[in-house]
């Protein structure tokens, strides 16, 4: 079965269509099929989306992005420091 990759936007969506149909009632196996998910997969929509509005979830992606890319410059940073020590060092 192919892997279906959700947006922000699409995931709090179905959240709050899981909500409103659970308020209405339906048990948690009824709403996962309704929102063709599995309740795993609800579940952990749920622990990182579940209080987040639409602006708050595009800024956390966002943060999320530039986190990555500062990481990796600081890895990069680190090893050049590194190289730099050993060769001043004359440790070749």
């Amino acid at each position: 079965m192919a892997r279906k990759r959700f947006t922000a936007e699409q995931i709090i969506s179905k959240l709050r269509e899981a909500e409103v149909l659970l308020a209405q009632g339906e048990k948690m196996g009824v709403v996962c099929k309704r929102i063709a998910v599995t309740e795993q997969t609800y579940y952990r929509w749920r622990k990182e989306y579940g209080g987040l509005r639409l602006d708050q979830a595009k800024r956390f992606k966002a943060l999320e992005k530039e986190n990555v890319r500062l990481k990796k410059l600081v890895a990069d940073l680190s090893l050049d420091n590194q190289i730099l020590k050993e060769a001043s060092s004359g440790n070749f």
